[in-house]
């Protein structure tokens, strides 16, 4: 009996010691002792940097995120150096150059010519009797000529513009400190056809939504710190985007109810940007209908309307404050491109709410009103570290965002916090715009009293944006 005992005890002994081992394997390594996440501390790469990953299970020890690639790694990830940018500039500068070799398809038109000179020949020597004769001959003689004008109907120059035929905007690389991509010319993705910009970096064409500071659609913002959020904000008001000492950009929404839902959908009609004592106005003017060929842009500059022509590449330059410039980016109508030397730069496109938009998001859109707004791309040369707003916030040294990065719509609150009473005034509760205040109160009074835009522009509503 003790025999049978002492066995028992032993195998029982057995088992649990292989049901530690089993609940040890089954723990990965590493878990338990080092944290499960990691996150991307190079400010290089704003587009991923704070960004919340979940360490690989199979990593021993430690994760860390490859912040070029955005995607956890095991161990240690060292980001590579990357000041060898000066070096090829001298030796790429030749490349961009023969870019223009497009030029390479003008040669076969002439060679189209000259069996058109044969031709003539021919039949000039045809109508005499010999004419059976005559064609015998000159068909060795033009043997190598017809096979040449095959070639040219197979390859003609229409094939470049394919893209622009599908709708397609070709733009470039205007940034010399990145020769190897400077001049390029690229085509827009098929996910935003008429809306994209060049990163000189990559050499790639990217979507304007889709890079920091975007401000596109109801409304959805990609911050300074790459993270994607929504504010919903409310129609007919305005709101604060940013606010610097000496910049400051509110913006008026325009929206619709849905009446299964509590919130206003908004999208942003226009910008009032201010700095120093000056006011610039950029916004989209209310259609009915939506016709691309016409120009729904309303720009002025200290109360006067700005008439920027309708040409590609068309621009304009303020004669008192030289600064100041406006130019068409990709495309005649509806695109513009500001700028404040040392300050900012925006890019802006008027765009409408489509009937396929409405549908699927349940806009509600009516034939009255297209619900036409701006797509906006801020790029900021200098802030202060007090710089707050909407988007102006996420510029902030050490700032990190509050909203639910893993939510399916992340949204950003904080209306009565950034709520303005009209565009271009500075009375949000976040607002550090000093201006020009330090100047003699009635040049003040002169300022506060300009008449608002919305009238010169035969808009209805308030205007809107104004970022630095």
């Amino acid at each position: 009996m003790a025999q049978y005992v002492t066995r028992h005890v032993r195998v029982s002994a057995v088992i649990l010691s292989m049901l530690a081992a089993v609940a040890l394997a089954a723990t990965p390594p590493g878990i338990a002792k080092n944290p499960s996440n990691a996150r991307c501390k190079d400010g290089r790469y704003k587009e991923c940097m704070n960004l919340e990953h979940v360490c690989p299970k199979f990593c021993p020890d430690s994760c860390s995120v490859n912040c070029v690639s955005c995607k956890p790694v095991c161990g240690n990830w060292t980001a590579p150096p990357v000041d060898s940018s000066p070096p090829p500039p001298v030796t790429t500068t030749p490349p961009s150059p023969p870019l223009p070799v497009v030029v390479t398809p003008s040669p076969p038109p002439p060679e189209s010519e000259s069996p058109r000179t044969p031709t003539p020949t021919t039949p000039a020597s045809s109508p005499q009797p010999p004419s059976p004769s005559s064609p015998s001959p000159s068909t060795p003689d033009s043997s190598p000529p017809p096979s040449n004008p095959p070639p040219s109907p197979t390859t003609p120059t229409p094939r470049t513009p394919s893209s622009e035929a599908a709708g397609q905007q070709r733009v470039r690389c205007r940034n010399r400190y990145y020769p190897q991509c400077y001049g390029q010319q690229l085509t827009c993705p098929s996910a935003c056809p008429t809306g994209c910009m060049v990163d000189c970096a990559s050499c790639k064409a990217v979507c304007q939504c889709d890079y920091p500071g975007a401000v596109c659609q109801d409304p959805r913002f990609i911050g300074g710190d790459g993270i994607t959020f929504y504010f919903h904000g409310k129609k007919d008001h305005d709101f604060c985007l940013m606010s610097d000492p000496d910049l400051h950009i509110n913006a008026h929404f325009i929206g619709r109810r849905n009446k299964y839902m509590k919130r206003d959908f908004s999208w942003v009609q226009s910008v009032g940007i201010l700095f120093g004592k000056h006011r610039l106005f950029v916004g989209a003017q209310k259609t009915a209908t939506w016709d691309d060929s016409i120009d729904h842009l309303v720009l002025s500059f200290n109360g006067e309307q700005i008439l920027l022509p309708e040409t590609d590449s068309a621009s304009w330059q303020s004669e008192s404050i030289p600064t100041v410039s406006l130019s068409r980016a990709g495309g005649n109508t509806n695109t513009v491109t500001v700028e404040i030397e040392g300050k900012l730069k925006i890019m802006a496109r008027v765009v409408p709410i489509t009937e396929h938009e409405s549908r699927v998001h349940n806009y509600d859109i009516t034939p009255d009103d297209c619900f036409a707004h701006l797509d906006l791309s801020f790029k900021f040369y200098s802030l202060s570290n007090e710089v707050d707003g909407i988007l102006g916030q996420t510029y902030k040294p050490g700032y990190m965002s509050l909203v639910k990065i893993g939510a399916r719509m992340p949204v950003m609150g904080g209306d009565d916090k950034f709520s303005a009473s009209s565009l271009f005034d500075t009375d949000c509760a976040v607002a550090r715009f000093v201006g020009n205040r330090n100047v003699e109160s009635n040049d003040n009074a002169v300022m506060l009293e300009l008449p608002t835009l919305g009238c010169a522009s035969r808009m209805d509503g308030k205007g809107v944006v104004c970022k630095r």
